[in-house]
């Protein structure tokens, strides 16, 4: 690792570091579309083909401490290089598979290498740069697999007009291939006691490093999982309201589109600002942006106020983006900290899990405003936990 005092640029490490999110972002962007219609030409029913599609969070959500415990064995690097493996394996056995049930197994594992490669990407990066650009290098890290990820359709698209769905799958197939090259031979960043068969010392075990940081998981750890929460209902929130509006579903892409554009524009910016003057000035602002627009959407009546909120949305998840990444590299031990990284993902997960579940109970029980509404209480809750019990100022060393 370079000292804080040496000169650094992300520059350096572009392709190996960022190379492989794009890749892995196109790649999840080309068959995200395209699975539930898949399910659909094998005969899977709607409610069927929608489960499937949510087989790929499930298979990274409970995969997580697995990948903690693979990535910390055998190291960033080779983890990157399995999980790219594994990919492509489960994408072939969704382009050949004969059953939905094939389709439902190939996508579980799809979504069991990305906990994987994310893990061991992120473990990557921290120990790739030094920590006052820790922020930028994260929000860049998860602004480029947004990129990718916008990108992934426009090129499923042109693929699928030549082979059909299975165009959709190649894609995907071709760009964990090209992530998995570049891991393989991207510089080891990590320290020698931390490369597989570095040191003759024990491993710590994961329920260790859940008791000894049981403080931060439970205060620091709520905010993740309320604003993971909001960030996976977001995705349904829009179309929903714009389908609540009467809007045709051209506008609603337009809108869609747009929102995409401005989350992707400031990710960058809001990591300058994060290393400058501390995470809590994108922690709070963008929590609090998220919410407010959220419940300003289940107020709104109109096209223009609609897009006037949604564009808010947009740039709150925008400077929000790396954040949860960056506070678990700021949390996370010097040992162990692969494992208390595993644990933090898996809190994530839970509450990209929950958000769209409460979203559609409180729709079916209640009102889609409503439904809405706590969505953006949840925003808001999540930037009064960062006020309460995020540090002041930039950490500036690890704990120990």
């Amino acid at each position: 690792m370079q000292s804080p005092d040496a000169p650094f640029s992300l520059k350096k490490i572009a392709v190996p570091a960022f190379g492989p999110s794009v890749l892995y972002g196109v790649s999840n962007g080309a068959i995200l579309p395209v699975v539930a219609l898949s399910a659909r030409e094998l005969g899977a029913s709607v409610a069927t083909s929608g489960l499937i599609v949510a087989l790929i969070g499930i298979g990274s959500l409970v995969s997580n401490i697995p990948a903690a415990l693979v990535t910390s064995r055998y190291g960033e690097r080779h983890s990157m290089v399995g999980a790219a493996a594994l990919s492509v394996l489960a994408l072939l056995l969704c382009i050949f598979a004969s059953h939905a049930w094939m389709l439902a197994v190939g996508v579980f594992f799809i979504g069991m290498a990305s906990s994987i490669f994310m893990l061991a990407r992120q473990t990557y990066m921290i120990d790739a740069v030094p920590v006052y650009m820790r922020a930028r290098a994260l929000s860049t890290l998860a602004g480029t697999m947004r990129i990718g990820a916008f990108a992934g359709p426009f090129a499923g698209a042109a693929l699928i007009h030549f082979m059909g769905l299975d165009g959709a799958y190649w894609v995907a197939i071709a760009a964990m291939m090209g992530a998995g090259l570049i891991a393989y031979h991207a510089p080891d960043m990590a320290p020698p006691e931390r490369q597989p068969g570095g040191s003759a010392h024990a491993k710590p075990r994961l329920l260790d490093i859940a008791r000894s940081h049981s403080r931060v998981l439970l205060t620091l750890g709520l905010g993740i999982l309320l604003v993971s929460a909001v960030r996976a209902s977001r995705q349904v929130v829009i179309p929903l309201w714009a389908d609540h509006l009467g809007m045709s579903a051209s506008t609603t892409s337009l809108i869609y589109g747009l929102v995409a554009a401005i989350d992707m524009s400031v990710f960058y910016p809001a990591g300058t600002l994060m290393d400058r003057r501390g995470r809590l000035w994108v922690a709070v602002p963008s929590t609090l942006l998220m919410g407010v627009a959220l419940i300003g959407t289940s107020l709104s009546t109109g096209v223009i106020g609609f897009i006037v909120v949604s564009m808010m949305l947009g740039l709150g998840n925008g400077i929000s983006s790396g954040i949860v990444m960056t506070l678990g590299a700021d949390a996370a031990p010097t040992k162990g900290r692969t494992e208390f990284l595993g644990i933090w993902r898996l809190v994530a997960d839970m509450g990209s899990s929950l958000g769209p579940v409460v979203l559609s109970i409180m729709t079916g029980v209640a009102s889609l405003a409503l439904a809405v509404g706590t969505m953006g209480i949840f925003g808001l809750g999540a930037a009064a936990v960062f006020w309460r019990w995020l540090p002041r100022g930039n950490p500036s060393a690890k704990n120990g």
